[in-house]
């Protein structure tokens, strides 16, 4: 079948990675073939990397020759570009977080589903190796039933870019990097949430949030907490997740860390009190060597095909998409509850 060829719209960080790196590494069927931005600067190098650059936005949706758009620019022309996009019959990609909230994400769909079109996210960190090592742990069972997760990013940078420090744009790290956590998190836990308890931190003194923390329990008894702070000169690991039968730990993105596991043995001796600061302790002591064991990280692999890719076979063949729009939304919907209640106090 014929090649999907895609205009970027917004030539920053991401919407070169996407040109140059993700598209080519991903499918061999999409292609871009030029970019739109409103910086001279930019649109002089994607020139200069061979790609055709177009003057306006309306050049690009009335160009027959590209049938997809990648929309990479600030969150709140996104659903302005998107409708704009799918009405001029084509099929669009779009970076996270989809929109400014969930009424925008419906003005879109809605659109999407008059026109036929595709519509899709690129919520890119459902393949990142550690989160597929957790999916897998959750999945298998490996470390018994999970009932504690701890999704955690953090530097000591401070919020990125420029248009992330105005709220008029959809800036703040909730919206930048609380979605990709979030929507990790409700992939990976098939239940209905029950509560959300959050705390958006504000100590740059930035207009919008430089981190947050959220606590989240589902129906099924599984409780969550999700962190992004951007003032953290020493980190917490990437992800501490608690099972009935292990721990694991994932420290960072090259995917240090161990899984400790409980061997199931019956005939080890109890432990023994150690000494703690000036007092005794059974409780923490560690468990003897017979009790538990070191086991390795599990390959991380996805079972599901890269982004690009699936993008391809749905456009193409109707396949389903892997990142779906009802998920996307009710991502969105917990990110609006974070806000909400975290404003109330």
């Amino acid at each position: 079948m014929s090649i999907i060829n895609f205009a970027v719209i917004g030539y920053g960080g991401m919407g070169s990675y996407h040109a140059h790196n993700l598209i080519p590494a991903e499918s061999t069927r999409v292609q871009a073939v030029g970019t739109y931005d409103i910086s001279g600067e930019r649109q002089q190098i994607s020139q200069g990397k061979g790609l055709r650059i177009y003057e306006s936005l309306e050049e690009v949706l009335n160009d027959g020759n590209i049938e997809a758009v990648l929309i990479a620019t600030p969150n709140d022309s996104h659903k302005e570009i998107a409708i704009k996009a799918l009405r001029a019959g084509k099929h669009v990609v779009c970076e996270k977080p989809v929109a400014m909230n969930t009424r925008e994400l419906d003005e879109i769909l809605a659109v999407a589903e008059a026109t036929g079109n595709v519509f899709m996210v690129h919520q890119n960190r459902r393949w990142d190796p550690d989160f597929l090592i957790i999916r897998q742990l959750y999945q298998k069972k490996t470390i018994g039933d999970i009932f504690q997760i701890e999704s955690r990013v953090q530097g000591a940078n401070g919020i990125p870019g420029d248009w992330r420090h105005l709220r008029k744009h959809g800036g703040g790290m909730l919206l930048d990097w609380g979605v990709h956590l979030l929507d990790q998190l409700l992939w990976l836990v098939d239940s209905p949430i029950k509560s959300v308890q959050a705390d958006l931190s504000y100590i740059l003194g930035d207009e919008v949030d430089d981190g947050f923390m959220s606590c989240i329990t589902f129906e099924n008894g599984v409780k969550a907490l999700v962190e992004v702070g951007t003032t953290n000169y020493t980190k917490l690991p990437r992800w501490y997740v608690k099972g009935l039968e292990g721990t694991a730990k994932i420290d960072d993105w090259d995917l240090s860390g161990e899984i400790i596991a409980a061997t199931g043995r019956k005939d080890v001796p109890a432990p023994a009190p150690i000494q703690a600061g000036v007092g005794l302790t059974k409780t923490m002591a560690p468990p003897s060597e017979e009790a538990t064991e070191k086991i390795a990280f599990p390959e991380p692999k996805a079972d599901f095909v890269p982004f690009y890719q699936n993008f391809y076979e749905v456009v193409r063949e109707g396949a389903e998409p892997i990142v779906k729009n009802h998920e996307v939304r009710k991502v969105m919907n917990v990110i609006e509850d974070i806000f909400r209640v975290s404003h109330k106090g």
